[in-house]
Formats: structure tokens, C-alpha cells, sequence
């Protein structure tokens, strides 16, 4: 087949790990022939594409718009739109994929203007929330609705995304399909070969509990919420210990208050990591805490319990998925400061339940986000909806 996916940016992020492996198991696992559309990244998240090795760089074409943009500007949005459409009438794509909002918006708009066989976007979160302004909320919720009549389907990263769109009257829930977001596997099953190594790089004692947390401290990611538990955390358990991964806006802010609350000791900062030293970050845990308000199904939760290690998690969007309470780890409610210490107290205070609870979300979920299958289900996809096009596919061989 030939392929084009198109996604914003493609910053160190979830949902741009997830496109990437999408594109290079479709050229090398199926042979297909593979774009990737994408606009400039910019930003203190990283950029994606610089770590590609040049095998991957061989694997797919790359196609950069410099007017894909994250924020809405009109001008821009027409000049790129209108790019895209250039672009699909000389390739000739059997598939467009697209991501995000911006992109996914605008890309299928002009794949379906160009009649292209099968048009599919993936809902990685909803750019419509909660804790947004009413105005937004019910703009970005009438474009998705508008973009969903200009596509074929609709893949949803967990059966909560498919729910929330279905309830905003987005599309039927027919229209959907829940095909967990993949990653690369094994690097967190064998994550805990460096754990002794990665802890003492970090400065962290061998009887130090540390709970982590893997997000953008950014807006909406609740570093404010662990940070009102941790006082009460270390007051009951002073071995415990923080160690917060990612960049941000809000990293001065967060590292401020934590020095207001004489709390510095017990808080480590890794800045920005390649996402290929995650799992050597998750091996350095004991616990993993997500307080995200907002998040289709956070890549951390699923790394965390193939890790082997258990999950606290606020219970937004797809989290209860993968975090069962009693099972893999405790899901509460969402900036629930008093639950989330309590949950995380009891588990820094008992070595068996996070060894119970982690060796259950190893078993229950490897498989599951394995970035291959992930790509082995989106494949039969386009073949079934290039089928009911009326066209042909060849089988892979």
C-alpha cells in the first residue's frame, strides 16, 4: 500500500512514539510505501524525528509543512491545507492516517476533497476537555464532529476516548475501533537489569522508595497534586523519595514550590530524556503516579506495570483501563490529594503489594502494547476498509 500518515509536530511525545512506530513496521514489516507529513517542532519537548537512525530514515519519506502549526492561524491553516491536497493528488496515497488535532482536522478534509480510497484518524486524546474555556470546547468539539464525516473510521487509543467522542455525538460508536497505543517492549521488560546502576546515578540510596512521574510539567499534567501529597508521603515516610521526569513551562515553578516546602531533598529532576532512557528510568522506581487531567491513555501507565512495577492514577480517560484498582495498582479520583496519599503511602510502606501488583500488569499487558501488534491491527484495518471501497489489496508476503 501507500501510506501517508500526517500528524502537527512530532515532538517526544505519546502520540507521535505511537505514528512513528505505525510508519516504520508498515515499510518494514509490510513493505508498504510510507510518508510521514508533518510540520516544524518547536519546542522545550524534543524533537522525535532527530533520534531516527538512519536505517529508519531510509525506511519512510519524511515531507515537512512549515505552515502546520499547532495553534489556530487562519491564513497558515489554508496554506497548508492546501499543501496537503497538492501532496495527495501526486502520491496518490491508498491510506491517510492522520493524528492530532490540527493535522487531523485539516488532513482529512483534503484527503477526502481528493477522494482518496481509505481516510482514518486516530484519537489519541480529545482536543475538547472539562478544564477548557466553553468557547474552545465547543469549537474543537464541532470540528471533530465535521472532520468524523470526512473519514472512513476512527481508531481510538482506549475504549474511554471511543466513549467520550461517542458521547459528544462526534460519530456512532460504529464508526470506532480501540487498538492500544504500541510501543517497543522488551527494553521494559529488562528494564530491572539496571535498576542498581540507574539509582546510583541519580544519587539514590538502596533503601530509598521513589515514586515517579513521566509527564511534560506542563498545564493540565498535576504536578500540583503530587506535590500537596508528598508533604503528608515523606512526613509518615521520610525514605520516600520523588523522582519527576520531563521538561516544561511550569519546571521553575514546580522546583520553587517544592524549595517554599522544604521538600528539595526529597525531589530529583532528570530534565528532558531521550525516550529510549525511560526504561531505565521506570527501572529506578518503585511506584509510577499519574495525575494528568487530561490524556487519551498515558503511554507511563503501560510501561510502568510491563516494568513490573504498580500505578496510581487519577481516573481520567483511558487510565482504568490498564490501572484495575486491588490489581495493578489504585485508580481515584481525579485531584483527590487525600486518596492519592493515602494510596501511595500504602504502597511505599508494602514491599509485597507493589511486587503483586507490578508481576500483574507484566503479565496482563505485554503483549497488549507491543508496537508490532499494534501495527498488525491497524494493517487489517486498511485492508478491510480498502475492500469495502471496492479495490484490491495485495497480501503482504
Amino acid at each position: 500500500m501507500k501510506v501517508a500518515h500526517v500528524i502537527t509536530r512530532m515532538i517526544i511525545g505519546g502520540a507521535q512514539e505511537n505514528t512513528l512506530y505505525n510508519c516504520l513496521d508498515l515499510a518494514n514489516d509490510f513493505q508498504d510505501e510510507v510518508v510521514l507529513i508533518t510540520g516544524p517542532t518547536d519546542g522545550p519537548e524534543g524533537r522525535l524525528l532527530e533520534r531516527l537512525t538512519p536505517a529508519q530514515r531510509q525506511a519512510i519519506s519524511i515531507k515537512i509543512i512549515p505552515t502546520m502549526q499547532r495553534s489556530i492561524h487562519l491564513l497558515k491553516d489554508r496554506t497548508t491545507y492546501r499543501d496537503l491536497r497538492k501532496f495527495f493528488s501526486d502520491f496518490k496515497p491508498d491510506v491517510v492516517h492522520t493524528h492530532s488535532a490540527k493535522a487531523g482536522i485539516l488532513g482529512r478534509l483534503a484527503a477526502w476533497q481528493n477522494q482518496v480510497p481509505v481516510v482514518i484518524h486516530s484519537v489519541h486524546g480529545a482536543p475538547f476537555y472539562p478544564y477548557q474555556n466553553r468557547i474552545e470546547y465547543w469549537a474543537y468539539r464541532w470540528c471533530e464532529w465535521y472532520a468524523a464525516k470526512r473519514c472512513h473510521h476512527l481508531v481510538s487509543v482506549a475504549d474511554a476516548m471511543t466513549q467520550l467522542m461517542v458521547d459528544a455525538n462526534v460519530a456512532a460508536a460504529a464508526k470506532f475501533s480501540t487498538i492500544y497505543s504500541g510501543m517497543e517492549v522488551q527494553p521494559f521488560l529488562e528494564g530491572h537489569l539496571q535498576r542498581a546502576s540507574v539509582r546510583k546515578e541519580l544519587g539514590i540510596a538502596a533503601d530509598d522508595i521513589i515514586i515517579g512521574k513521566i509527564a511534560r510539567l506542563a498545564p493540565l499534567k498535576g504536578h500540583e497534586y503530587l506535590l500537596q501529597a508528598a508533604k503528608g508521603i515523606i512526613a509518615k515516610n521520610p525514605k520516600v523519595k520523588f523522582l519527576l521526569v520531563g521538561d516544561g513551562s511550569l519546571t521553575d515553578s514546580i522546583k520553587a514550590t517544592i524549595t517554599q516546602m522544604n521538600l528539595s531533598d526529597h525531589f530529583i529532576f532528570t530534565g528532558l530524556v531521550d525516550p529510549q532512557q525511560v526504561p531505565r528510568m521506570i527501572a529506578a522506581m518503585d511506584i509510577v503516579v499519574h495525575t494528568s487531567l487530561r490524556e487519551g491513555l498515558a503511554r507511563v501507565l503501560p510501561q510502568a506495570l510491563i516494568s513490573g512495577l504498580p500505578v496510581v492514577s487519577f481516573d481520567i480517560d483511558g487510565a482504568r483501563e490498564v490501572c484495575i484498582s486491588g490489581e495493578t495498582g489504585w485508580l481515584i479520583p481525579a485531584k483527590n490529594t487525600e486518596q492519592l496519599q493515602q494510596k501511595l503511602l500504602s504502597l511505599s510502606n508494602s514491599p509485597e503489594d507493589r511486587q503483586r501488583m507490578g508481576r500483574a500488569g507484566q503479565c496482563r499487558f505485554s503483549r497488549q502494547f507491543d508496537h508490532q501488534f499494534m501495527t498488525q491491527q491497524i494493517r487489517e484495518l486498511y485492508q478491510q476498509l480498502r475492500s469495502e471501497a471496492g479495490a484490491t489489496t495485495p497480501q503482504p508476503t
